[in-house]
């Protein structure tokens, strides 16, 4: 029954962070333009610089995910899973997550910077939490 959990949650942070990849595609194509042209030349930067951020975080999430996705379905081994190059990217530019820092950028972006923000905490941890079980036994999050 917790493999079948376990499963079930892995497979909707995927699916959320599949959306929110969408969502921010969306955004960066379609919206991102006319919001430009809106803005002062130092606030052009600044979205430009957190669309940047957004684009990062994501594409560490959906690396993650896709590993361990890979894991599921015998693919790759937890110990391959749990090296370069399947390892999440922590920095402290896609940590940053103030989102008070947000308040001032379109309303979409502040969004989807928040969202990305709360969901790569969520993924560090389950990355903690599959570290912690590799060359032990199978941690949970596999079962």
């Amino acid at each position: 029954m917790m493999g079948e959990a376990a499963t079930a949650f892995f497979e909707k942070t995927y699916e959320e962070a599949t959306d929110l990849l969408v969502e921010a595609r969306d955004y960066i194509a379609i919206e991102e333009k006319a919001d430009l042209e809106q803005m002062i030349a130092s606030d052009r930067l600044r979205l430009s610089r957190e669309t940047t951020r957004l684009t990062a975080r994501l594409t560490t999430i959906m690396a993650w995910l896709l590993a361990r996705r890979a894991v599921l379905a015998g693919e790759l081994t937890q110990a391959e899973a749990a090296s370069p190059p399947y390892l999440l990217e922590r920095n402290t530019t896609l940590a940053d997550g103030d989102p008070e820092a947000y308040e001032d950028l379109p309303e979409l972006l502040s969004d989807l910077m928040d969202r990305s923000h709360r969901l790569y905490i969520r993924v560090t941890r389950l990355d903690e939490l599959v570290q912690s079980g590799i060359g032990t036994h199978p941690p949970r999050f596999y079962s």
